[in-house]
């Protein structure tokens, strides 16, 4: 079935080539983005570069149309330096011995912005079997790109007894650094160029994977370093960096100009290395000045207080809204749907915002919660005579691999909550998680003289790991026996301490009557995330779905 077919129906699933990262890779003919058709919307996901979201079927087509070809041919470099490459180097001061240290090249290129132009080239990985050529014309700055980028630029020319790495925006300043005698790397694909409230857009998550390859080398140095352009997307990739490589490592430098390159042409290398030895840690803990959040003060003064990512259901998100680096404790009464509404919050934010979560679960085989995730993403039961096809479930499965890692024990040590932030820790560098669901927190093992002491002190390291790495914590926890007339339990319900309700950012009760699902917010620390209050939502027992009494949409719509 055709594409125009499948738009053309209201439930059908197919799979075309990525109009994002086909023309990049070498199989360029392979089809791994997975499109689902629902009534008047497409749901898509790429299950090479992670590209997903939802939009109107005639968006989709056109963006789809619209999608460029790039260059597929990867030109193998040579020993000799090209002089156009030797030129430029003078032109932007940088030592041009500097050119026998590093894999470039030259050539001449086409750029959809100018035409054919002479160009210099940055070699990424392997310089006798690149992964990829960076382009940038020697006339004007403008890019192109053979292949695909997915290291780190300067990498293997980095000294072996190394013990800081430092991390800059762009191949050119990776060069103007070494002309200061600093050993650097840059970035493959630079600062993003969607920045929200300060932050990286989530859907742009996949594109950071070059920092997990290069793990070892980063658990290795004494601390991190960073070189960023002095601007909004520059301080953006900063904090995504040190959200997944840990705050506690990371330095960063203020520059006189808008980078490295810039402020070797105007101050000359020794402003580098004045710059490197004023290097400042990133805030994590102690006493700071004003100054040192001037980012987050004129966010709040020109974009006002962040909001809350929605749950997919406009009635929840009056009370309810998702906000990094919080943490949310939900309780209600065993079979009330408290863990279903978490899957399905999750499922929706994975949707709309391209988030990815960790999943802690311990009463749920891996295998039976992918299953009941599955069913949210597709909206038809798992098994039974009317349930997903199989066209179906691979979307479902290959969205979730995406979107969700789950945090397993293998070795039949009992779990720890210091366990639990480890093996998440590895996911945020890897992956860029967002979210961590611990369902529920009983199977942990405790440490501490008392239960209450235990449970302070495990909600404690949850709350400093969320606010380190923006990570939003779901916390699954049972009421005790003793319960209010009304049959609903809230925070100072929860069995073991009173710290579920002092220590939660939010804090919620899912509740069934009869055939009626209740959700109760019960503690909301911001009243621009949520609001005290209840509400009734829909729940479809076959799929496992909830939404909205009133019927509304549960997706916002969103671009490739």
């Amino acid at each position: 079935m055709s594409l125009e077919e499948v738009l053309n129906s209201q439930t059908e699933t197919t799979r075309i080539r990525c109009p994002v990262c086909a023309d990049s890779r070498r199989k360029t003919y392979e089809k791994t983005m997975g499109v689902m058709v629902e009534e008047d919307r497409v749901v898509y996901q790429c299950f090479h570069c992670g590209t997903s979201g939802a939009m109107r079927k005639k968006t989709f087509m056109q963006q789809v149309h619209n999608a460029k070809a790039t260059p597929k041919h990867i030109d193998p470099p040579t020993e000799h330096i090209p002089q156009i490459v030797i030129d430029f180097l003078v032109k932007r001061s940088i030592n041009p011995e500097i050119a026998n240290q590093f894999p470039l090249v030259g050539s001449e290129k086409y750029f959809a912005g100018i035409g054919r132009s002479p160009a210099i080239g940055f070699v990424y990985g392997d310089p006798r079997q690149p992964e990829a050529i960076k382009w940038r014309s020697t006339e004007d700055k403008e890019f192109t790109q053979q292949g695909s980028a997915r290291s780190l630029f300067g990498l293997n020319q980095l000294p072996k007894d190394i013990t800081e790495l430092v991390i800059c925006e762009g191949e050119m300043d990776v060069l103007a650094l070494a002309s200061a005698g600093i050993p650097a790397v840059s970035v493959p694909n630079g600062a993003p160029a969607k920045v929200t409230d300060g932050k990286v857009d989530p859907k742009l998550d996949g594109k950071f994977s070059y920092i997990w390859e290069a793990r070892e080398l980063i658990d290795k140095v004494e601390r991190v370093v960073f070189f960023p352009d002095q601007d909004a997307p520059g301080q953006a990739l900063v904090e995504e960096l040190a959200r997944r490589i840990g705050r506690a490592k990371c330095w960063t430098v203020t520059l006189p100009e808008k980078d490295a390159n810039e402020t070797l042409q105007k101050h000359g290398t020794q402003a580098l290395v004045e710059a490197l030895l004023a290097a400042k840690p990133l805030p994590l803990e102690g006493v700071y000045l004003p100054e040192d959040f001037s980012p987050q003060i004129l966010s709040l003064y020109e974009q006002g207080v962040v909001k809350g990512a929605s749950t997919g259901m406009i009635s929840l998100d009056k009370l309810y809204t998702i906000l990094p680096g919080q943490l949310s404790v939900v309780t209600g009464l065993p079979g009330s749907g408290k863990s279903e509404l978490i899957d399905q919050i999750c499922v929706n934010i994975a949707m709309q915002k391209g988030w990815r979560f960790a999943i802690a679960s311990f009463e749920n085989p891996p295998a039976m919660h992918i299953a009941k995730l599955a069913e949210k993403v597709v909206g038809k039961p798992f098994f039974g005579d009317d349930r997903m096809n199989s066209d179906e479930r691979d979307y479902a499965l290959a969205f979730l691999n995406q979107h969700f890692v789950f945090l397993q024990s293998h070795d039949g040590a009992p779990s720890t909550v210091q366990s639990i932030i480890d093996r998440t820790k590895q996911a945020v560098m890897r992956m860029g998680v967002r979210g961590l669901v611990i369902d529920p927190y009983n199977y942990l093992d405790m440490q501490g003289d008392s239960e209450h002491q235990a449970i302070s002190k495990m909600l404690t390291d949850i709350v400093l790991f969320c606010k380190s790495h923006e990570i939003h914590a779901w916390f699954v926890a049972h009421p005790a026996k003793a319960l209010p007339d009304s049959g609903i339990p809230k925070g100072q319900h929860i069995s073991g301490s009173a710290a579920w309700f002092a220590k939660a950012d939010m804090g919620v009760t899912v509740h069934r009557h009869k055939n009626d699902t209740q959700v109760h917010v019960w503690k909301s620390r911001f009243k621009w995330v949520g609001a005290v209050g209840d509400i009734e939502l829909n729940y479809d027992l076959p799929t496992g779905r909830y939404s909205d009494k009133t019927g509304a949409d549960l997706y916002d719509w969103g671009n490739l």
